[in-house]
């Protein structure tokens, strides 16, 4: 099972939160699913040069709050809080209700598998050497910190006429340990010849759980 469910979606309710955070009656659930993905879809295509690797979504009756998780926040927040309100009212103008928007900074970029399967993908749009590109990706993570990396770039790799699959590993992965920090994230090269797809782990270590303290009678 390892190698078929997402690292993220395997540890949701125990070392990684959810990334949409609400409550509805069962009427209500398929609207506010597809508006999230409709969200998403929005912020990533209108930022996309601002490095945005997750978009969290909270609602509550009142008010929906999407939290922006960016290497760039700068950008996104523009000059005098410009861009952020031009942000918040196309939000609100897509979901027709009130929206707040927070920025969270990311602090190691390099450190995030969807940054980075993104970043492999527009090297190899611009026609880089699939292998170098890899080795540098995984160098640049390793130098950073991380535990492990594994690479896995598969498609009509320089054209060829069969599709093939590339892979690197540097360090451990270790999928199937729960409390491990293990970070995933996935891109697509679009090419004339067709589509290359890049997936991306990134082990950073254990994340264990907080203690639960006993109450002294």
């Amino acid at each position: 099972m390892g190698q078929k469910v997402s690292p993220v979606a395997l540890r949701i309710g125990i070392t990684e939160n959810w990334r949409s955070r609400w409550y509805a009656l069962k009427k209500d659930y398929g609207k506010f699913a597809v508006e999230d993905e409709k969200i998403r879809a929005f912020v990533k295509k209108e930022y996309s040069f601002a490095g945005i690797p997750r978009i969290d979504i909270e609602r509550t009756r009142e008010k929906l709050t999407v939290v922006v998780y960016t290497a760039r926040p700068g950008v996104i927040i523009g000059r005098k809080g410009a861009q952020i309100d031009k942000l918040t009212e196309d939000l609100m103008g897509l979901t027709k209700q009130p929206v707040n928007v927070r920025i969270v900074e990311i602090e190691k970029p390099e450190l995030s598998a969807q940054l980075m399967a993104e970043s492999i993908a527009e090297q190899l749009e611009k026609r880089a050497a699939t292998r170098r590109t890899m080795r540098h990706a995984a160098e640049t993570v390793m130098d950073n910190g991380a535990e492990g990396i594994k690479i896995i770039v598969s498609g009509r790799i320089g054209g060829i006429e069969i599709a093939r699959r590339e892979k690197m590993i540097i360090g451990k992965i270790p999928l199937h340990t729960l409390r491990a920090d293990i970070d995933y994230g996935q891109g697509t090269a679009i090419l004339t010849k067709g589509t290359i797809g890049v997936k991306v782990w990134i082990y950073k270590g254990e994340k264990l759980p907080a203690k639960k303290t006993k109450e002294k009678p």
